[in-house]
């Protein structure tokens, strides 16, 4: 028996280890057969990638094919001209860099040497543009200019010290075109010349449609604000104009020149021969990327009929600066904004005063931002005599508060009684209550032609100030980490200046004048600093700065008149003089007294009404 239970024993660790046995090896097998199919997995999406890549290979090759054929096709009589490979020629003089490319035989970007952008970086233009026009290839086709490879020639450099760049195009039935490029010597404008022969035949009924394409990016601090002063401006007629916030222009008359301006830039296409019509599309960006907006231009040409043509053109890709463009053609110096529409009326105060009295003081004053005081003591020099003719008559105010507060304390709530008693006290003293008002009204045509000014000046780009890096921007003390609507996101220095300086002047104005009532009055010269506090802290920091210093001139000038020139002693005893003099109203203070005693009657009428 135990030899039998030995066996059972014997024969169940057999079975147990058999199991075993099998189960591992299938373990075993389970994974080589996982690990086959991961291969064969593996192996099949390298042979699907390898298909998928061949097939993109295919597609493109069959794409280029197809491409080939139509450029071809298009291509016509100036086989050669349809394909190519891109190639760069660069001229440079003092002023700038400019690449041309032989695709289109046209302006691929613009470098200029003495500019830089808002991170440092070179200013560059018209690395965007695209010009081109249709030309007929062959009975039935046409191609455009811009899909053509041009020949490029060497650059010629003549006995003016100028370069020309020859690109040309030559079918086999004898026609040609060429572009020639005219680089001249410390300039920024380039001529571009377009010939052809067998204009006849290239163009239909004689007529060049050109397309000038322009995609403009940021130079400036902020694309925000540069968007902003962005534009479109036109010679048409021979007469300056412009666009901002339409979206396209037709003309109606011929064109001398169109140009894309940004602030302190522009890309400006001249006619030799003007455009008999056309028009031109402008959208400004709304994204925030830095670029500002595009404008796309179609411009029509009528041609002599002939069979050889040349027409001229001109580029002028640079600064908008004053006396520069007023050398290049007709109008083009109104490209910069020194005051347009209802703000017109200060263009002649910048153009001849302004302009000219900054210019003689940056002559030797190295610093524009001291350039900047010593054109606000021009100013406040010349306006003087207003100037303290308005503090003589806040003097009077003065001195007569004390008889206005007895009658406001006798009138009470009597505000048309009291209105024409003051009207009487005025005109028995010779007191002109208006004549406060002489410095706020002359700062309006000041400010707004400065505004113009120093929002376009290129002369203030990049100029250091104190603690301003840019006078043509805002200056920046502290950036906020969110944005304030009407503010930004950052705070002016220059700015809290000119806010504290109005502050303070509003506070001295109200202690020279009678008390007001009336709550929008009274609290008026405390509000209107305020408000400034969200108008200037974007402004150009060169602006602010003037602002500033013209407030504090404005503080010392009411101390020193009122304390030390202006005798009080002597104005009672002048306006106690007037009032023994006999009296004439003039027709406005007879109509002025006639209505208020009007309106006294009425409320009178109203308050027995009441009563009953």
């Amino acid at each position: 028996m135990k030899t039998d239970k030995n066996s059972v024993i014997g024969f169940v660790l057999l079975g147990a280890l058999f199991i075993l046995y099998f189960w591992y090896t299938g373990q075993q097998q389970n994974a080589v057969l996982k690990l086959k199919q991961r291969e064969e997995d593996s192996l099949a999406k390298i042979a699907a990638a390898r298909v998928k890549i061949l097939d993109t290979v295919t597609a493109k090759i069959d794409s280029l094919k197809r491409d080939t054929v139509v450029r071809k096709a298009t291509a016509g009589n100036f086989t050669s001209a349809a394909l190519g490979n891109e190639t760069f020629v660069t001229i440079e003089n003092e002023l700038m860099t400019a690449t041309f490319t032989n695709k289109g035989a046209q302006i691929k970007k613009i470098v200029l040497k003495n500019y830089k952008d808002g991170k440092g970086n070179p200013v560059v233009l018209a690395d965007n543009n695209v010009v081109s026009y249709t030309i007929n290839t062959a009975p039935g086709q046409s191609a455009s200019s811009e899909t053509l490879f041009f020949n490029a020639g060497t650059v010629e450099k003549l006995n003016d010290s100028s370069q020309l760049i020859k690109f040309t195009i030559d079918a086999a039935n004898g026609q040609h075109v060429e572009h020639q490029y005219l680089v001249k010597s410390n300039s920024f404008m380039i001529d571009w010349k377009l010939i052809m022969n067998g204009a006849d035949q290239l163009l239909t009924n004689g007529a060049l449609n050109l397309n000038w394409n322009v995609a403009t990016r940021q130079m400036e601090r902020t694309a925000v604000y540069e968007r902003q002063v962005s534009n479109i401006c036109f010679s048409e007629g021979n007469e300056f104009d412009y666009i901002s916030s339409k979206e396209e222009h037709n003309f109606e008359k011929p064109i001398q020149w169109v140009s894309v301006v940004q602030q302190f830039f522009n890309n400006t296409l001249i006619a030799g021969n003007s455009f008999s019509s056309g028009g031109i599309k402008w959208a400004r960006k709304t994204d925030t990327s830095n670029e500002l907006a595009t404008a796309t231009a179609s411009l029509q040409m009528k041609l002599q009929s002939a069979a050889s043509v040349t027409i001229p053109f001109q580029f002028f890709i640079g600064p908008s600066e004053y006396k520069l463009l007023s050398k290049q053609a007709p109008e083009m110096d109104k490209i910069v904004n020194l005051g347009r529409d209802m703000y017109s009326f200060v263009r002649p105060i910048n153009k001849y005063i302004i302009m000219n009295v900054f210019d003689f003081f940056a002559g030797f004053v190295k610093n524009y931002g001291w350039v900047v005081l010593l054109l606000t003591l021009f100013i406040r020099l010349v306006t003087a005599p207003l100037t303290y003719s308005s503090y003589l008559s806040g003097a009077k105010m003065k001195a007569m508060k004390p008889e206005l507060d007895t009658l406001k304390k006798k009138f009470g709530d009597d505000q048309q009684g009291f209105a024409m008693e003051q009207m009487k006290l005025f005109r028995e003293a010779g007191v002109n209550p208006l004549g406060g008002c002489i410095p706020a009204l002359l700062q309006i045509p000041i400010f707004f032609a400065l505004y113009s000014f120093f929002n376009s000046n290129i002369a203030l780009r990049g100029q250091e100030f104190l603690w301003s890096k840019d006078l043509s921007s805002y200056d920046s003390i502290a950036t906020l980490p969110f944005m304030i609507p009407a503010f930004g996101n950052h705070i002016s220095l220059f700015t809290i200046t000119a806010v504290i300086t109005s502050f303070l002047i509003s506070i001295y104005n109200m202690s020279m004048t009678p008390t007001q009532d009336n709550p929008a009055l009274k609290y008026m010269p405390y509000i209107f600093p305020f408000m400034l506090l969200f108008i200037f802290n974007s402004l150009p920091s060169a602006l602010t700065w003037y602002y500033t210093v013209s407030n504090i001139i404005t503080l010392a000038l009411q101390f020193v008149i009122q304390n030390y020139i202006i005798d009080h002693d002597k104005i009672l005893a002048k306006i106690d003089q007037k009032r023994k003099a006999p009296k004439t109203k003039s027709k406005w203070q007879e109509r002025y007294e006639q209505m208020m005693e009007s309106q006294k009657k009425l409320q009178d009428l109203k308050s027995k009404t009441n009563k009953k």
